[in-house]
């Protein structure tokens, strides 16, 4: 009578040490067959969280919580935003990549990422060895504003002019190391022109000195100058992406000048290293198909943004480029965080 209970018992603890050897497996990158597929398939059983490293309110913020909470429909767990500011993003990238690599803690990394491996000297873990990338989400363009009054109207004309006046423009960023500073400093190196970086605190200080004339050129990120360029009072000489932006569709590209000269903010989203494949792949499609949908895309640009969707190792590639060349950038210009 008891034989039927004994082989039930039996099942369970069979399926129980099955479960536990997947998961074991999963965690430590063994390839056990089905491991991933079943990790997959469970993921995610309770909520993830997002850790972004800017604070609450701003367009990384806004942007993080719209895919938050697409993600949240279309997997059937919450997705929540954990703000963690500090350290250039260190602070909050660091807390990621010490975190158990099960799913449920996510970074959303972008291009400081790739310039603080060169610009902290001290830094107590390495982005590339300790995350993994997942998806692209979005870029940034970056633009050149110059008063409508400035002699120079292309960027043609703007590094004769600045050559003409070697160390007599000052051109601003929102910050030492920030990637318009960068952006600034590899303007100079590829142009071979002298221009004075006069860091501000933020995008509102350094428009307000262009507009009054106290400065020559900033450098800034498109959403912060857009008005100002729409309504006259400043003058986009040109974007710093590869391509132009819809935002400023009659607006150059640097590079139309300046042969391969590229810069942008990009964010997209990692996990740490040993996070099972199956999860990074199914938030990769997940992640994507957002991005592909009309009215999300609508969305960021509404915010000055563009989508940025990625295969997972292509994505990993674009970071490993990215890094090595502002390594270059930084090292060249002896940038180093404040």
């Amino acid at each position: 009578m008891d034989r039927p209970n004994r082989l039930a018992r039996a099942m369970a603890e069979l399926s129980r040490r099955r479960f536990s050897t997947l998961a074991a497996a999963a965690l430590c990158g063994v390839n056990v067959p089905g491991a991933g597929v079943a990790f997959a398939d469970a993921w995610p059983d309770r909520p993830v969280r997002l850790v972004v490293t800017f604070p609450p309110g701003g367009a990384n913020d806004i942007i993080a919580r719209l895919m938050c909470d697409e993600l949240s429909r279309r997997l059937g767990q919450q997705f929540i935003v954990d703000n963690r500011v500090g350290g250039g993003g260190n602070i909050g990238a660091e807390a990621v990549a010490r975190a158990a690599p099960d799913g449920y803690t996510l970074l959303q990394c972008s291009v400081s990422n790739a310039t603080n491996a060169s610009l902290y000297k001290d830094m107590t873990f390495n982005f590339e060895r300790e995350m993994t990338a997942i998806s692209g989400v979005y870029k940034v363009p970056l633009v050149i504003d110059v008063l409508p009054s400035f002699p120079a109207k292309d960027v043609t004309e703007f590094i004769a002019y600045a050559k003409a006046n070697p160390g007599k423009i000052s051109f601003a960023s929102g910050g030492v190391g920030t990637m318009a500073h960068i952006a600034g400093e590899l303007m100079k190196q590829m142009a071979g022109v002298d221009m004075v970086h006069v860091p501000y605190r933020g995008s509102p200080e350094e428009l307000s000195d262009l507009i009054a004339g106290r400065i020559e050129v900033v450098f800034d990120p498109l959403p912060t100058s857009l008005d100002f360029i729409k309504d006259g009072r400043l003058r986009a000489l040109a974007v710093t992406t590869a391509k132009r932006t819809e935002s400023l569709p009659g607006t150059p590209t640097v590079g139309e000048f300046l042969p391969g000269y590229e810069a942008s903010v990009w964010v997209g989203i990692a996990a740490p290293k040993a996070t099972p494949a199956a999860i990074l792949e199914k938030l990769n499609a997940e992640i994507n198909a957002v991005l592909a949908t009309p009215a999300f895309a609508a969305k960021l640009r509404a915010l000055g943004a563009e989508v940025f969707p990625t295969p997972r190792a292509e994505f990993a590639d674009f970071i490993a480029a990215d890094t090595r060349k502002w390594a270059g950038v930084i090292n060249a210009a002896g940038i180093k965080a404040q």
